[in-house]
């Protein structure tokens, strides 16, 4: 990957690589950039592999920073400016960071870790090292990122990529399975420690294009999102499905407002029918393509372009073919492989697939496992494959949800309920829609004693928590109140039948 960048920069290093709402940035100034800030790192004598917290949004300084902590021989943590206080801290305590970049003013202290701050970050580099040899940049196993992603008990898991695994997904990405336009300006819209935000800088950067950045404050705001959008010169869309269903609320988000965007790629969560068929009606010559892949597997692992066809033999759209190098299997529950058309559990293997959980020996043995001498990743995803190979996707084996793109662990979501000061007991499941995609998280409360009415204490309940730790895409949306919450014979909340009732 540095190779790839190193090497437009030196032949080409006027050539754009991020455009950030018309202020845009060279290759030639990321390589400068990335060198400086290099050069800096190594002269603090860092133990290698040690991991780095970068702390910052959607800049190009973020991927300036990501560039040289690795031409230094270093594993980046991103951290998302949207993220709670406390979610940074944890991060910091489970990474043990040698060292942290604030690209961004960080919220809170970080103890006993090395701060750069914006300040000394922008000194850094206004000093360039012109001589910077790329020697002893992050290789074949060794981590390139951490993505963090949300955990069981309110303790987020650091999932590791190695180079090996980037390149084993980039190259796949810049194969004919997507035939992506030379040099592409592609939306840059998902943060940087949302692992969806690879499939836009991965394949752009190793092809000399354009990340085109849609900060959170645009989207935010749908007058300005829709008045930005037709501006950025667009060819290839990279978003989750939900907010792509948000896009073509406008009615001229189509192909004639809209003539250069040619493929559309979509990951994160599930695409359904009717988001698939507005999009093709809205742009019938560009190119659909529906994704999956846990983070644990870098990004995505399968793919299938939605054709007319496609759209007319499946009413729940599939997930795709598996990578040319991945393998996927479908299990029962004692991970005995099941026929073509029987559903079970998706195991996943192949160079894509991460080494483990950071600092966590237990989570990693659970989920990476010994299969028949081959080590693989249970997905904890239920699926079946079918006849002709393509893979169809049934949800999660456990409690696990996507909403919006985003991965939510019921149990952590339970984890932050309990601790509300008005919440006696409180459980989050999910609503699903009639196309099987989650459409709000719904939290059953026994209160604790209160003259509060219902509204109030809903009110009351959502602006502590939001006033906390908790990401806010993870809060209920709906929150219903009982005197009781339904147990089965062992003594546990029984979540399904919740879950069964919600969704009657």
């Amino acid at each position: 990957m540095i190779t790839a960048i190193d090497q437009i920069a030196t032949t080409d290093p006027d050539r754009v690589v991020y455009d950030d709402l018309g202020h845009t940035n060279t290759y030639g100034e990321l390589k400068r950039y990335s060198d400086a800030l290099a050069a800096r790192l190594d002269a603090l004598k860092l133990p290698r592999e040690a991991p780095i917290l970068v702390y910052g949004g959607q800049t190009f300084t973020m991927i300036a920073t990501f560039v040289g902590i690795t031409k230094s021989g270093h594993a980046y943590v991103p951290i998302d400016t949207h993220s709670p206080l406390e979610r940074i801290t944890t991060i910091n305590e489970i990474a043990q960071p040698v060292a942290a970049i604030a690209v961004a003013p960080l919220p809170t202290d970080l103890p006993n870790t090395i701060v750069i701050t914006p300040d000394d970050l922008e000194a850094i580099f206004q000093q360039p090292a012109p001589d910077y040899v790329v020697s002893h940049e992050v290789t074949e196993d060794e981590t390139y990122y951490i993505i963090f992603t949300s955990g069981t008990t309110g303790k987020p898991k650091g999932v590791q990529i190695s180079h090996t695994n980037l390149l084993s997904y980039v190259n796949w990405m810049l194969s004919d399975d997507f035939t992506l336009p030379q040099q592409p300006r592609t939306l840059s819209q998902a943060p940087y420690s949302f692992d969806l935000s690879v499939m836009d800088w991965g394949p752009t950067l190793a092809s000399g294009g354009t990340l085109v950045a849609l900060p959170k404050q645009v989207t935010d705001n749908f007058k300005e999102l829709f008045e930005t959008l037709p501006k950025m010169g667009l060819d290839v869309w990279v978003s989750t499905p939900s907010f792509m269903d948000i896009c073509l609320l406008e009615p001229t988000f189509d192909a004639a407002h809209y003539p250069d965007l040619q493929r559309f790629l979509f990951c994160g969560e599930e695409l359904t029918h009717a988001t698939a068929q507005t999009l093709h009606n809205r742009f019938p010559a560009a190119k659909i393509f529906n994704t999956y892949g846990p983070t644990e597997t870098t990004v995505a692992v399968t793919q299938v372009e939605i054709t007319d066809q496609i759209l007319a033999d499946y009413s729940r759209l599939p997930i795709g073919y598996a990578k040319g190098d991945t393998t996927m299997k479908v299990v029962d529950d004692q991970l005995n492989e099941v026929p073509a058309g029987t559903e079970g559990e998706i195991l996943i293997y192949g160079p894509s697939m991460s080494k483990g959980y950071l600092h966590n020996p237990e989570k990693t043995a659970k989920a990476f496992i010994d299969w028949h001498g081959q080590r693989v990743y249970r997905s904890g995803d239920l699926g079946v494959q079918l006849d002709n190979g393509l893979i169809m996707y049934h949800g999660r084996t456990d409690f696990q949800i996507k909403l919006h793109g985003y991965r939510i662990e019921l149990e952590e979501v339970n984890h932050y309920l309990s601790q509300e000061d008005h919440i006696q007991a409180g459980v989050a499941v999910p609503r699903y829609d009639r196309n099987h995609k989650v459409s709000q998280l719904i939290a059953w409360v026994v209160p604790e004693a209160t003259d509060l009415s219902e509204l109030d204490l809903t009110k009351a309940i959502k602006e502590n928590l939001q006033g906390g730790d908790m990401m806010e895409y993870m809060i209920p949306q709906r929150f219903v109140y009982k005197e009781s919450l339904p147990m089965t014979p062992n003594g546990k909340v029984d979540i399904k039948s919740i879950i069964a009732e919600v969704n009657q």
